[in-house]
């Protein structure tokens, strides 16, 4: 199962982060490898839209209204998004030398490590 070159990319990609958040102090490393990270959660969907044969798998196989998987991994994603898009507001308030939201800034991330490792768990169990 865990065989797709987009589930190991992603594990790959999340050992990366989880090394960026132990050297946050280390902005040199840290900012461009959470930058990174965060432009290829982004452009995930985009490559598994046009490389993966979804409307056969959705529409004809009907998995859209049935697979409780997949409609965990959209809200998750959709979470993990939410929280990326809160955690660069955190982040470039901190860059300006507002340290004032450094403490929910730490928070927040320990949520976005949670929120991906899920999204990369329940993203390898619909891969076929």
């Amino acid at each position: 199962m865990l065989t797709a070159g987009t589930v190991w990319c992603a594990l790959a990609t999340y050992m990366l982060m989880l090394v960026a958040f132990r050297y946050a102090k280390h902005r040199a490393f840290h900012v461009p490898v959470m930058i990174f990270i965060i432009l290829f959660d982004v452009c995930m969907p985009f490559y598994l839209y046009l490389n993966k044969d979804w409307h056969r798998r959705l529409i004809v196989e009907g998995e859209l209204l049935t697979s409780l998987v997949l409609w965990a991994h959209v809200i998750l994603l959709i979470m993990l998004y939410v929280l990326y898009i809160v955690q660069v507001r955190t982040a470039i308030r901190l860059l300006r030398g507002d340290s004032s939201v450094r403490a929910s800034h730490r928070e927040q991330a320990l949520g976005v490590l949670m929120v991906r490792g899920v999204v990369i768990m329940t993203g390898a169990l619909l891969v076929e």
